[in-house]
This record gives structure tokens, C-alpha cells and sequence, in this order.
């Protein structure tokens, strides 16, 4: 099969894209499936497709946002699979460096002036679902700016100029690509981000981009989380003696809602789950019973992953103990799970049983938003604040791991990660240990007595 000749737009507007089915193809554009599916088979052009539209997912809240990430993780995986010829999950930190130059200066055919539109609809004045669309032939990934005075697709001066991005569009390349492998990694789909190795170990390190420092919090920022979860939850806790049955509907709604919000922050964080591990995946759905007590006394939660990829993960006591028992108590139920119970993780406050990654980022982040007022109530400098407005759900898996890592055996926090390789255990967890590093050397003398 001959791979297509050149690029082509794969996601349509803001307001389409929120009419795709997340589980399969069905709502693309013919144009778009066809397209996809003319790619040979060892490229995995389709599930790239997928796995980018999942990361965009992420920023369907916001116009604008979702638009800016439309664009760079769109042409990365047109790169990948029309100039590099390489499935995108399979990108080395020497491809994403080709990337890089290769935005810096893209050949004439990908570059064109400004359009409205990124696919024509065919069909009358009424919009009706039998029209069908086909590609607007000025449609290119990259785009010269616009001329004072021109029409925006009528501007043939813009062929003769030559395109250079801005530094500001090279920074958001770094910043919209690197997001895109950071979600492919915490869901699964690949163990390596070659865009942060291009931050640590070429030419581009300074010039753009700043260190993220793998995007954990800070024990101080961590603790105001935590403590920020509990809070919320206990200020809607009923007096003692008063059963959930018995609260009025908005009380008991508040109350299960916060209680909810803390569980869910203190299972992410207790181990290192990806967002996937705690609302499930197609043909999975996590349950109270997937929470096993092994004949030696010792939790394990058990999860399917990508591929319906079994695994297990070490529970620690403190979580058990506290957030779990706390959870379940307060829905009536025993302290711990039972055996084979079938009972979901958790409830939409109507009753429904799960909830969406969408809703689960969104509850997280109003604590995140809750712990960042507190932290400038608390009249907390901005270096310790700034980190937690950037943080995502995400934060809480590699913040956890990052504080274990010192106290943990490589193998065994490799294990509970379910990275496949231990090179990435050891370099995103292991050769980053900058407070241990520091405090090794800090007291250490220049001048040594005879």
C-alpha cells in the first residue's frame, strides 16, 4: 500500500470534534477515515490517529487552547507519518530533533497562506447530515502570516515569502508536543518522551524552552493538596450519628462529592495510577473486588491496561487504612473490599455507576485550584505557588514515584509503574534525584585538613 502523497487535515473544528465517538472511527469524515487507512499497515496510522485525538480531548473545555494543540500534535503525527515513516508512539529523541528542524524550515509544499476552513462542505444552503466534505486543496500545516490588506486565501505574495516560525511558536512546539507524550505515556501507549530528551541533551535546551523538572510537586505543594482534599471533605461531613439516608439531598450531594474528590486524588497518588486505571477502559471496568488481599496479608490492586494487559499493584497500609476505609464508610459499606464484590470505584452523584476521564480531571483540578488559593492566603512565596497552577492529574502519578523512588527498590517501583523497560524507571526516577544529589555535596568542604 503507497502512503499518501501529502498532507491532509485530520481534525475539523472545535464544535465537530465534540461529536466524535472516543471509542472508534465512526463519526470521522469519510475523507478522513480513508486517508488514515491509505497509510501501510506498519505505520499504525490509525492508532496515532487515536491516540492524539485523546490528548485533545483533554483541551475540548476551551476553544482556543484546543485549537493551539490542534495544530503542533496534528503536524507531528503528519510528519511522522508522511516525512519520517515511523508509527508516532515509536519516535526517538533523534526523530523529534528532525522534527524540530524540520518546523523550523518545512519544505514549500506544507506551507500556505491562512484559510477559514479546513475542509469544504458539498451539499445546499441547509446544513444536513447527508452533505459530504472534501479537503480544501489550500489547506497546508503551516501557515505565512497574513498580509495587511489581503484576502485570506487570496494573498499569492505569500508564496513568495519565505515562512520562519517565532520564537513564541517554537516554544509552544516544545510545550504542545512534549504534553502530547507525556498523555501517550500515562495512558500506556509509550514508555519515552523524545521531545523532553531534546530539552535535556540538545542545541534547543535554553534557547526556548525552560526545565519542567518532570513535573512534580513539591512536598510543601503535595501536602497542601492533600490537606486541601481533606478539608473540603470534613467541612461536609454530617454530625456524628446522622446516617447518609437521613441528610437532605444537597447536603448528602456536597458530601459525597468531596468525599469523592479526596478518594480519587489519594488512589492516583498512592499508586501512581494513570487516569485509565481508575475510570477503565473498553471491556474493563474497575471494581472495589479488584482491590485482592493476597494469603500473605498484603493488598494488591489489580488493573487492565492497554492491550488488555493484566497487571497488579502494591497497595500501601496508610492508603487502605485511611482513604479507602474512610470512602467506603462513609457510603454505609465495610471498612474494606470483600472478595469477588463487583461494586465500580466510583459513582456519578445521581447514582450512575463510573465517570468519564473528563469528569475525573475536572474534579481534580477544583481541588488543585482550591490548594493554590490557600497556598496565597498562606502568603506562601510565588516560586512555591507557580508550580501548583501548571499542575495537571497527571502530576499526581510522577509526583508520588519521584518521592518514592529514594526509598524504593528500582525493580519494584518499575514494576508498580508497569514500565516495561527499567532505563526508563532509572532515567525519568533515578538520575533526577536532585534534592538527594544536592544534600550529598552541600556540606562537603573544598579544602581537606592533611
Amino acid at each position: 500500500m503507497a502512503t499518501p502523497p501529502k498532507p491532509f487535515p485530520l481534525f475539523d473544528t472545535f464544535k465537530r470534534f465534540q461529536t466524535l465517538n472516543h471509542l472508534n472511527l465512526s463519526a470521522e469524515l469519510p475523507a478522513v477515515r480513508d486517508y488514515l487507512n491509505a497509510f501501510p499497515s506498519e505505520l499504525r496510522a490509525v492508532e496515532g490517529y487515536q491516540v492524539v485525538r485523546s490528548f485533545l480531548k483533554s483541551y475540548q473545555g476551551n476553544e482556543t487552547t484546543f485549537v493551539s494543540y490542534r495544530t503542533h500534535s496534528e503536524r507531528l503525527l503528519l510528519w511522522a507519518l508522511l516525512i519520517r515513516k515511523k508509527p508516532i508512539l515509536d519516535l526517538r529523541r533523534v526523530d523529534a530533533e528532525a522534527f524540530m528542524e524540520f518546523c523550523l524550515n518545512p519544505p514549500p509544499s506544507w506551507v500556505g497562506p491562512v484559510v477559514k476552513s479546513r475542509f469544504n462542505r458539498i451539499g445546499g444552503r441547509k446544513v444536513k447530515d447527508s452533505d459530504t466534505y472534501e479537503v480544501n486543496p489550500a489547506w497546508r500545516p503551516f501557515n505565512y502570516p497574513p498580509v495587511k490588506g489581503a484576502s485570506a486565501e487570496g494573498d499569492e505574495s505569500a508564496l513568495e515569502r519565505k515562512y520562519k516560525p517565532s520564537q513564541g511558536t517554537t516554544a509552544q512546539i516544545f510545550a504542545v508536543c512534549g504534553s502530547f507524550f507525556e498523555h501517550a505515556i500515562d495512558e500506556g501507549y509509550c514508555e519515552s518522551n523524545p521531545i523532553r530528551a531534546i530539552k535535556q541533551k540538545s542545541n534547543f535546551k535554553q534557547r526556548y524552552v525552560k526545565d519542567d523538572d518532570a513535573r512534580t510537586l513539591t512536598p510543601l505543594q503535595w501536602d497542601y493538596v492533600i490537606e486541601t482534599a481533606v478539608m473540603m471533605a470534613d467541612q461536609h461531613k454530617p454530625a456524628p450519628g446522622v446516617a447518609l439516608e437521613a441528610m437532605d439531598d444537597e447536603s448528602r450531594k456536597l458530601w459525597v462529592y468531596h468525599e469523592r474528590n479526596l478518594f480519587i486524588i489519594a488512589t492516583l497518588f498512592s499508586m501512581y495510577l494513570r487516569i485509565s486505571d481508575l475510570v477503565g477502559r473498553p471491556g474493563w471496568e474497575p471494581s472495589m473486588g479488584d482491590f485482592r488481599l493476597d494469603p500473605r496479608g498484603y493488598w494488591f490492586f489489580h488493573v487492565v491496561g492497554k492491550g488488555n494487559k493484566a497487571a497488579k499493584i502494591s497497595v500501601r497500609n496508610d492508603y487502605m487504612t485511611t482513604y479507602m476505609a474512610r470512602y467506603r464508610t462513609h457510603l454505609g459499606l465495610s471498612p474494606m473490599p470483600a472478595p469477588g464484590e463487583t461494586r465500580p470505584l466510583l459513582y456519578a452523584l445521581h447514582g450512575r455507576a463510573g465517570l468519564s476521564d473528563r469528569q475525573v480531571r475536572l474534579l481534580v483540578q477544583g481541588v488543585f485550584d482550591r490548594a493554590l488559593e490557600r497556598m496565597k492566603e498562606d502568603h506562601w512565596i510565588e516560586a512555591e505557588v507557580s508550580k501548583l497552577r501548571e499542575a495537571s492529574l497527571h502530576w499526581l502519578r510522577h509526583t508520588s514515584a519521584t518521592f518514592d523512588a529514594p526509598l524504593r527498590d528500582m525493580k519494584d517501583l518499575q514494576a508498580d509503574l508497569r514500565h516495561e523497560s527499567m532505563q526508563t524507571t532509572q532515567d525519568v526516577y533515578y538520575n533526577s534525584l536532585d534534592d538527594q544529589r544536592a544534600q550529598s555535596v552541600m556540606n562537603l568542604p573544598v579544602r581537606r585538613d592533611e
